[in-house]
């Protein structure tokens, strides 16, 4: 799985683009690469562009483990953008470990203008 980020530090927002066949593996190797970059403030936003993913290959452990350890602050916001139910349901099981782990700031959308909106008011309204 390709995946890339870049950071506004501008707009307190890390744009993450996720391609191809996701894995445990290959999610674990992108949160290890955000932590690395000198550039990242775990207070900030996150965008994940999904929409690009052709195949999940992760079970529903995977996804688990994948949710127990957020690099983000509980207050960020967090928009996971999609382009298919299979994908939006896996998201939507990360979304729900997550809110057991008290994190609320993450939604799930369909629409880039919605997400973007998500992940950008909060930076607005401080």
């Amino acid at each position: 799985m390709p995946a890339y980020f870049r950071i506004d530090k501008e707009r307190r927002l890390v744009m993450s683009t996720i391609s191809g066949v996701f894995t445990l593996a290959d999610g674990l190797a992108h949160q290890e690469k955000l932590l690395k970059d000198p550039d990242f403030d775990p207070n900030f936003s996150q965008l994940l562009d999904c929409t690009h993913v052709t195949h999940v290959e992760l079970r529903p452990e995977d996804v688990r483990r994948l949710a127990q350890r957020s690099i983000f602050s509980p207050n960020s916001h967090r928009a996971i953008l999609v382009g298919s139910d299979l994908v939006f349901g896996f998201a939507r099981m990360f979304l729900m470990f997550r809110e057991t782990l008290g994190e609320k700031g993450i939604r799930v959308f369909y629409s880039l203008d919605e997400a973007l909106y998500w992940v950008l008011a909060e930076n607005t309204a401080t």
